[in-house]
């Protein structure tokens, strides 16, 4: 496990209490957690709760069923969210997401913050993936 980590910002033209639910609810994480073409989510379980658990499958193109997992470190609405991350790419406990909001306008800033990755492959495909998803739920709040 090394350091090497991934920082993503993007502005979402939506408050931040609205963007920040939607990673709580499996309904609409089902809808923007495709990090690529053809991928789909059939099914998202979570307990969001400090401490509970979450899982979503991504249904993949020629790879199938891919089980993302985690734990729920920090739940401060509309502030933070943090959970550890745990995917057939990033195979450690201590890999962490971090997901810091702030206000800006009617919208907003949403900085992405994913740390310790097994290797600079895994990290760059976390790094293309996280931004299909942030594009993604920008287009589902729409």
């Amino acid at each position: 496990m090394t350091e090497l980590s991934v920082e993503i910002t993007r502005h979402i033209p939506h408050p931040p209490e609205r963007v920040f639910d939607a990673w709580l609810d499996p309904a609409m994480l089902s809808r923007f957690m495709i990090p690529g073409a053809g991928v789909t989510v059939p099914e998202v379980t979570n307990d969001p709760t400090v401490g509970g658990r979450f899982r979503i499958i991504m249904r993949v193109p020629d790879a199938g069923d891919l089980p993302h997992e985690g734990e729920y470190r920090v739940i401060d609405r509309a502030n933070r969210l943090q959970f550890t991350w745990v995917s057939p790419a990033s195979t450690s406990e201590n890999s962490l997401v971090t997901l810091d909001l702030s206000p800006n306008g009617t919208g907003t800033d949403l900085l992405l913050h994913h740390q310790r990755f097994p290797s600079q492959d895994s990290r760059d495909n976390h790094e293309a993936g996280w931004g299909a998803i942030l594009a993604t739920l920008d287009e589902v709040l729409a």
